[in-house]
């Protein structure tokens, strides 16, 4: 593929041409081959959380606590994959998707093989950040590509399916620490644990290699041509799949194409071009990250306090709560396509946030025992993996394409920061005291911040479903854009300032 960048002005129906194909088994090939990627952050949380008891014990080669592993290197793992995001999104933005998916795909699996070799506390801690700095970046650069290459009327519910994918990894994760840590040695199963991890890593590696460049980001840094002959080889496969002609694609934008978008544009777009949307982001991206990394990291850990679960059989429960996730994104992921994004999104964040009031006022009442705790788990978490999953898409939507990736990694970055670091180190002292009313505090500050995000949403969101990226917000590149109307015919030229402010 050649990487020859002559930068001018090209006339171009790329993006609509990608719009208006039906579904194919190349879409399922971009859905498996980046998709699933998400199964293993899933894998490493889970596993995580329910290794912390083992890895705490006498003889599992590490001098570390259970505290230590849900409180730190938690924490750690999140500011990671902050910095990942960041870093790696930067990077997504400037030399295209595939490289970085790639790239980040191969820092995961290196840093996990390491983890599973940790002979001291600062190695397991040091390869913990670098595992989720390889996260991190795959969050910026995966979001990106699957919306740029999934057609509008699909990219909702595909999104949603995909982000929700994390929960299939946590249950296969739950799922796999009860015999490892049964039935190996204190100081071998929980290497196991991360090694397997690594081995699912290259399986995906293997198919990812088949994904190509996003066709969209080709075209903008003057790569025209291989962003046509794509389109023409996906548009050819296509019609041989489904025996069906294509209708013509006869929506047009005009781009003057450029290498890179430094720094300080990519600030004022974010925050000066959109700063109801900014807003919107940062509110979604805190309300979820503080919900999940503050209460799946211990959950585990919850179990063993209060309810007196055995070590070796909190998988079992985390299983079933992970399944609660998979199911909420699988139903309901088809309504943010018809029902639209901003009555679900609200609904699912404010829904969550208010069933998780009613679990902690049962908590606190004394009426719950393992069982019961972790239906009610199910019944929030249905709603709010729905509802997480739409931040991602939320972000990945609504800004220009030239900082599609950046923009993505930062409202993960600090919205992670501020929920996911500070969420664990506070979760793992609340549930560390073993005070009923610590713990319910947890849960009260995590039903309320998701409630205040999806009070943002019903004020600040933006109706997305079924409208081009380029309809949502005009390539910062692009001269004279043919917008498509939302009922998907031709629109009017729109200038080189963006489709939307705010």
């Amino acid at each position: 593929m050649s990487t020859d960048v002559q930068t001018g002005t090209v006339r171009t129906n790329v993006p609509a041409r990608l719009d208006r194909l039906p579904w194919s088994r190349w879409h399922w090939m971009i859905v498996i081959g980046l998709g699933t990627v998400w199964i293993l952050d899933g894998l490493e949380v889970t596993i995580v959380g329910n290794l912390s008891g083992k890895l705490a014990e006498p003889g599992s080669g590490l001098s570390i606590t259970q505290s230590q592993v849900t409180g730190l290197a938690a924490a750690l793992y999140v500011a990671g994959a902050c910095t990942g995001a960041l870093f790696f999104g930067w990077l997504t933005d400037r030399f295209g998707r595939k490289k970085l998916f790639l790239l980040t795909l191969g820092l995961y699996l290196v840093a996990t093989a390491l983890t599973a070799l940790s002979f001291d506390t600062w190695w397991f801690f040091l390869f913990r950040f670098l595992t989720g700095m390889g996260i991190g970046g795959e969050y910026a650069a995966i979001n990106s590509a699957i919306d740029e290459l999934i057609p509008a009327r699909h990219r909702g519910r595909i999104d949603i399916v995909i982000n929700g994918t994390f929960w299939l990894g946590a249950a296969m994760g739950a799922l796999l620490t009860v015999p490892l840590l049964n039935g190996l040695p204190t100081n071998l199963g929980w290497r196991v644990a991360f090694g397997l991890g690594a081995v699912l890593g290259v399986v995906i590696l293997l198919v990812r290699r088949h994904v190509p460049e996003s066709p969209r980001w080709l075209f903008i840094h003057g790569r025209a041509e291989e962003a046509n002959k794509l389109v023409d080889s996906v548009e050819a496969e296509v019609k041989r799949e489904t025996g069906r002609e294509l209708t013509e694609a006869d929506d047009y934008i005009e781009i003057r194409q450029r290498k890179s978008t430094n720094f300080l544009e990519i600030a004022r777009t974010l925050f000066a071009r959109y700063p109801k949307r900014a807003a919107l982001g940062f509110s979604l991206f805190i309300g979820q990250a503080f919900l999940y990394n503050a209460i799946t990291f211990g959950f585990a850990q919850i179990l063993r306090t209060f309810f007196k679960v055995p070590t070796g059989n909190t998988g079992y429960y985390f299983a079933v709560i992970a399944v609660g996730n998979l199911l909420g994104p699988l139903l309901l992921g088809r309504l943010f396509d018809t029902v639209g994004r901003v009555p679900m999104i609200a609904g699912s964040y404010i829904g969550s946030g208010v069933l998780l009031l009613g679990t902690a006022w049962l908590f606190h009442a004394g009426v719950l025992n393992a069982v019961t705790m972790t239906a009610c788990w199910c019944a929030v978490l249905f709603f709010a993996s729905a509802g997480a999953s739409a931040a991602y898409l939320t972000v990945s939507e609504i800004f220009p394409m030239e900082t599609r990736a950046m923009a993505i990694a930062f409202f993960y970055a600090l919205g992670t920061a501020a929920g996911g670091i500070t969420g664990p180190l506070l979760f793992a002292k609340l549930v560390g005291t073993k005070q009923v009313g610590d713990t319910v505090l947890a849960f009260v500050i995590g039903a309320v911040v998701m409630i205040i995000g999806g009070l943002v949403e019903l004020v600040l969101g933006v109706r997305a479903e079924g409208k081009s990226l380029e309809h949502l917000a005009t390539p910062l590149s692009a001269e004279h854009a043919r917008i498509p109307s939302p009922r998907g015919g031709a629109g009017t030229p729109a200038p080189a300032t963006g489709a939307a402010t705010g």
